[in-house]
């Protein structure tokens, strides 16, 4: 079971700060024969939410090219999008939630400009 669209994420009020932390591994697409290639299908990072008080993995294409930040530099997420999997057994289901995102990008800090008092001039 899936869900069609996914849940669209309010980021702020769901993650609230988020830091890189590093990358957890890289998903490789299948061959055929059911073995691993060497293409790469997606990647997931870990990530520190304050939001979460916890830390959580966020999947990203592997169009996007691979993210090397600095440790606990606080970044933000493109499009982050929450979505299960659910897998029947023989009492009920177990269901896995993951996160994908088309990126992952460093934040961006406001700078708040002082004035320069002017002497009269």
């Amino acid at each position: 079971m899936r869900l069609a669209e996914g849940i669209v994420i309010e980021k702020e009020e769901t993650f609230g700060k988020l830091k890189f932390s590093a990358l957890r591994r890289e998903v490789r697409i299948q061959n055929e024969d059911g073995t691993a290639s060497n293409d790469i299908k997606e990647r997931t990072y870990d990530l520190k939410s304050t939001g979460q008080g916890r830390m959580i993995q966020v999947s990203i294409p592997a169009s996007v090219p691979l993210k090397e930040f600095e440790y606990n530099s606080e970044v933000e997420l493109m499009n982050p999008i929450a979505d299960t999997v659910a897998n029947a057994t023989y009492q009920g289901a177990d269901v896995d939630w993951y996160i994908k995102a088309d990126d992952i990008k460093l934040k961006e800090k406001v700078q708040i400009l002082k004035k320069e008092p002017t002497n009269g001039k």
